[in-house]
């Protein structure tokens, strides 16, 4: 019978020859203090229980020691304070803080392992209840639906203009899962998966191989999110903005038909360049006299020879830097009166950069580029949950911390200072005592977020 054995001591050389033995062996501590933070805006929002109902849990009640909703809490929990895979959870599920906010019953003893969580991703669609390992399944409908209803919730009033943003990038593979093509434009094996999102609010995340147009399915998912709004604020004029990659006609015509506003990078062509060859002259002798930058905007009514069913309104910005010539267009179907073409281009088009810091976000610090499971499938959940960890940091963001220094503070800095907290844990009968080091310099940032969400 093998024992295992585990080095817990180390002893290094401190000041004035004495010793400094390190052990770890503490006894209820957590060096995730940060969860109580998550804990409280579950309470509050329900991100995790909403996502909980949208999947069917075959399992005998009778045979399992974590429900569903503990199990989705511990994973996207994690996923929030740093712990991108499931071989993690083995060491991490035995704090004592988890425990607690997963809303344990029996607040003692460690959480799932990486067995038990893997089997969340890993449910086969309509076979679930007669699977003997899988048998947990969820409704892809159903959870597209979280993310738009968790947007509509975080307003008190509707709001009399949003905007959407389309977008979509790589998500590079390294095994032979399910759905991966090699993509000429990024030069590698990956996914395309699509996002779409209202500001810094999330409405969709959509994992897609990469053998499609970059348009492919943004019509119905357009079609989706506006009906949804709509549902509940049917007054409130919805704008979308994408580049280039995006204008497709069925895009274009489907906004005109529903009353909705768009602005599309429009691809440069020799059509183009001609009807914005007086401007480009324009702009060039403006940069000759001045040596600095130089703009000049032209708009015009345009059609393509065959894929536009229609005659669009085009905005072209001749711009002429010192590398030289730069231009750019814009179609739209946004009234002139209120989008003049300059203010239409530099305020309006050009505020979807943005959206790329949102993407960003996710795959560098919420791990959603971690889709290393073979079924494609899995690595759509794997998405979606890396997605309501994003939920989370926005609510926090938006909630708490506006009037503090990480207003506008991504998900690796409010990891790294409010999340990564060292706490000792004391459990009775009757409280839970939390004690946070002195020495903590973010508490007062910290202390505020905590009465923002346990006083609502």
């Amino acid at each position: 019978m093998s024992t295992e054995c585990r080095q817990l001591e180390s002893i290094l050389q401190g000041p004035g020859g004495r010793k400094i033995v390190v052990r770890n062996d503490g006894e209820a501590t957590s060096s995730d203090g940060g969860l109580l933070l998550l804990g409280e805006i579950e309470r509050q929002r329900h991100f995790v229980q909403a996502l909980a109902k949208c999947c069917v849990d075959y399992r005998n009640p009778e045979r399992i020691t974590f429900s569903l909703e503990e199990l989705l809490k511990q994973r996207i929990f994690g996923i929030c304070q740093g712990y991108e895979d499931l071989n993690d959870h083995e060491e991490w599920r035995n704090d004592p803080l988890l425990n607690i906010v997963c809303s344990r019953k029996n607040d003692e003893g460690a959480m799932a392992g990486k067995s038990t969580l893997n089997r969340i991703e890993l449910g086969v669609f309509g076979e679930a209840q007669d699977d003997r390992y899988h048998r947990i399944e969820w409704d892809k409908d159903a959870i597209r639906g979280v993310f738009v209803d968790a947007f509509i919730a975080s307003y008190e009033t509707p709001p009399e203009e949003i905007i959407l943003d389309f977008d979509a990038t790589d998500d590079p593979v390294h095994g032979e899962q399910e759905g991966r093509f090699f993509n000429a434009y990024y030069d590698e094996y990956c996914f395309l998966p699509l996002y779409v999102f209202a500001g810094e609010h999330l409405l969709s995340a959509t994992l897609r191989s990469a053998d499609i147009d970059g348009a492919a399915e943004s019509t119905p998912t357009l079609a989706f999110l506006v009906n949804r709004i709509r549902e509940s604020w049917p007054d409130t004029k919805i704008i979308v903005r994408a580049d280039s990659g995006f204008c497709r006609d069925d895009f274009l015509a489907w906004c005109e038909t529903h009353d909705v506003f768009y602005i599309l990078g429009l691809a440069r062509n020799d059509r183009l360049i001609r009807k914005l060859s007086k401007a480009m002259g324009e702009a060039r002798r403006e940069f000759i006299r001045t040596t600095h930058v130089a703009r000049v905007f032209k708009e015009f009514r345009y059609r393509t020879r065959n894929s536009w069913s229609r005659t669009r309104r085009v905005v072209g910005k001749a711009e002429h830097m010192e590398k030289g010539p730069n231009p750019r267009f814009v179609v739209t179907n946004l009234d002139v009166a209120l989008w003049p073409a300059r203010e239409l281009y530099e305020d309006l088009y050009c505020a979807r950069g943005d959206m790329e810091n949102r993407i960003k976000e996710q795959q560098l610090y919420l791990f959603a580029d971690r889709t290393s499971c073979h079924p494609f499938r899995a690595n759509q959940f794997r998405l979606w949950l890396s997605s309501i960890a994003y939920l989370f940091i926005v609510e926090l963001r938006r909630k708490a911390l506006q009037n503090t220094e990480f207003k506008h503070a991504q998900a690796s800095t409010i990891r790294l200072k409010l999340f990564k907290v060292a706490v000792t844990v004391s459990i009775s009968v009757r409280r839970v005592l939390l004690r946070v080091p002195r020495a903590f310099p973010y508490w007062d940032a910290w202390q505020g977020c905590s009465l923002a969400f346990s006083t609502a």
